[in-house]
């Protein structure tokens, strides 16, 4: 998995949909949390030691953090949402251009859309029904959990779990080989796509994994490891 820089998000942020023409007012703090005023349009937010919370019908260019977290509320529009040490958190109806954490996990809940990617490197990630990631979704280590929603990219991991609940992924489903510090781990990756889902693309195991399948799904061509059904009374729950 590479993470894209943070200018590539900034980039994204200028063209994403409904932003103002001009900023409107921009934060930088060192210490400190910011907040984005309910309805207010905003340029650049950024801290260091401290969280971004965007309240519900904000709009807000770019929310960047080092050291916290940052909350999207409902409705909200942010071009990109950055951070090094904190989770994400896109509420009900929220849009992102992209969502992108190093340590920290990213939650987005019912009908909410990201427009580009989803990247993360230590941390799970939780989609709800009817939200949208628009490209790909993927981390190293951490599961990924995905209900009635949608993928228009790939799903990638290397030490994570993912579950698939009725998931739409237009492309792959990647479990990649771990390598450096990451290779001396033992434990095997458990891939559940449950009924209902849909994977477009191949399912390319670069490892081996503990793979299941539901009768009900329906899936690409396979590299690597072979199936278990789910309808086997072992067999692991998608929900």
């Amino acid at each position: 998995m590479r993470i894209r820089p943070l200018a590539h998000a900034l980039l994204l942020s200028l063209a994403f949909a409904g932003a103002p023409a001009l900023a409107q007012e921009n934060v930088d703090k060192v210490f400190g949390g910011i907040t984005a005023e309910a309805g207010r349009e905003y340029g650049t937010l950024e801290t260091v030691n401290g969280g971004i919370t965007v309240r519900a019908g904000a709009t807000v260019r770019k929310a960047s953090a080092v050291n916290g977290g940052i909350t999207i509320g409902r409705d909200a529009r942010v071009g990109s949402a950055e951070t090094v040490n904190g989770g994400i958190r896109l509420a009900e109806g929220a849009f992102a251009g992209s969502l992108e954490t190093v340590n920290g996990g990213i939650r987005i809940d019912e009908r909410a859309e990201v427009e580009d990617d989803v990247e993360l490197v230590n941390g799970g990630i939780t989609v709800d029904d009817e939200a949208r990631i628009g490209g790909d979704l993927a981390n190293v280590n951490g599961g990924i959990r995905l209900g009635q929603a949608e993928v228009g990219g790939s799903v990638t991991t290397t030490n994570g779990d993912i579950t698939l609940d009725g998931t739409t992924v237009r492309g792959d489903l990647r479990v990649e080989k771990p390598t450096g510090w990451f290779s001396g781990r033992k434990r095997l990756p458990r891939v559940v796509i449950g009924a209902g889902s849909v994977v477009e693309g191949n399912l390319v195991f670069e490892r081996e994994v503990e793979l299941y399948v539901h009768p009900d799904a329906r899936v690409g061509k396979q590299q690597g490891t072979a199936p278990l059904m789910l309808d086997r009374p072992d067999a692991p729950r998608a929900d």
